[in-house]
């Protein structure tokens, strides 16, 4: 039997957790372990994706909670090598580019375990970004690459990862996507505004097709006053031609308010801010809307695959595929709103979906797991 332990850390980890899960339960040759290390620790944005996603329990949560870089990453690390001394796994997965990632990988490579990265080989190219640097700290030392697309397999090459450790299977993203979107599109989408005394419903205060919806967390577009204030300005503006709906990151919230930026929000009113969301109501939201405007990773690669517009709003991305195949767009701030008149005219960027992104990635990858010889 093998024993594989499956480390889940940060809200994007789930979705891709998920399927691996499902795929693993009752397993005749795999022992799966989930380790939740708790880096992401609120119901918002993390328990309740268990809940919806179907996802056990897990076997161990180290409850690191939020710190600077260095701490979170040092406690990972301390409660990992705990765990894979009492396990003693067979291999250790990480998925994605978050601190656990980086952190768990060093911990099982240093103790000689075998590590799987899925999502290997994404690259902005832009090391101001942690993830970038998560990234390839992961990748210099696995063992195994999982990749989603081509371009990932060229980046790992050329930084010499031989070709036989790398394995484009698709995207774990698209398989809790194609299972949970009907599901998803039957949940009522009724919100409490943030700081106003009322609810929006859809199809009451936004018609389906008729919106656009919005994501910013990254530390570039937020944490600095003046650009903050630009993009509250610039939401409220396109805002006045098509309402807008903003599941507000805990991040951006807390940063609107330090900088006294709620009232300029005011001022718009079909700039709609609300809670964080759960997947299949930020799924419903999404796959209803008439584009996404964001700086998110993976809406990117859920808006490619639903064929729904999406603008960018980075210099660059480490999911090019979905620039060259899919639906999305790098964007600066002076383009959004002739770009946003297009969409509304119709005439926004559409794309194709990109291979193996077809729901069965957790099969293949179990699979190749179950194929490799100890």
């Amino acid at each position: 039997m093998t024993k594989l332990i499956l480390v889940a850390g940060a809200r994007p980890n789930f979705m891709k957790i998920a399927p691996l899960m499902h795929v693993l339960k009752n397993h005749p040759h795999i022992k799966p372990i989930l380790v939740h290390t708790g880096q992401h620790y609120d119901v918002k944005m993390s328990g309740q994706f268990f809940d919806e996603l179907n996802i056990p329990t897990p076997d161990i949560n180290l409850e690191v909670g939020s710190a600077s870089h260095a701490v979170q990453t040092a406690r990972i690390m301390e409660g990992f090598e705990q765990v894979c001394i009492k396990e003693n796994p067979d291999f250790v997965l990480v998925v994605g580019d978050v601190n656990s990632t980086a952190a768990c990988t060093l911990v099982a490579s240093k103790m000689g375990i075998k590590t799987i990265h899925y999502e290997a080989g994404l690259r902005s190219n832009d090391r101001t970004m942690p993830e970038e640097i998560n990234r390839l700290v992961t990748d210099a030392i696995s063992d195994v690459f999982i990749t989603t697309s081509v371009d990932a397999d060229e980046n790992l090459l050329h930084e010499g990862v031989s070709a036989e450790k790398i394995h484009m299977l698709g995207n774990l993203m698209i398989d809790s996507l194609v299972a949970q979107l009907p599901k998803a599109q039957n949940t009522e989408l009724v919100f409490k505004l943030l700081n106003r005394d009322r609810q929006i419903v859809l199809g009451v205060d936004f018609k389906e097709g008729q919106y656009g919806a919005l994501t910013f967390h990254r530390p570039g577009n937020v944490d600095d006053k003046d650009s903050l204030t630009k993009l509250v300005r610039l939401w409220g503006e396109i805002s006045e031609q098509i309402p807008l709906v903003f599941p507000v990151h805990p991040r951006t919230y807390k940063n609107i308010v330090h900088f006294g930026l709620q009232a300029e929000i005011n001022r718009y009113p079909h700039l709609f801010f609300i809670e964080p969301l759960g997947y299949l109501q930020f799924i419903h939201l999404v796959s209803r809307s008439a584009f996404a405007l964001t700086d998110s990773g993976g809406i990117q690669e859920e808006t490619t695959f639903m064929n729904i517009p999406c603008l960018t709003v980075r210099p660059n991305t480490e999911r090019p595929v979905t620039v060259w195949e899919g639906s999305n767009k790098l964007i600066k701030m002076d383009e959004i709103i002739p770009e946003v008149k297009l969409i509304i005219q119709g005439e926004g960027k559409h794309g194709t979906i990109p291979k193996y992104w077809d729901g069965h990635t957790a099969e293949r990858i179990v699979n190749l797991i179950d194929d490799m010889k100890l």
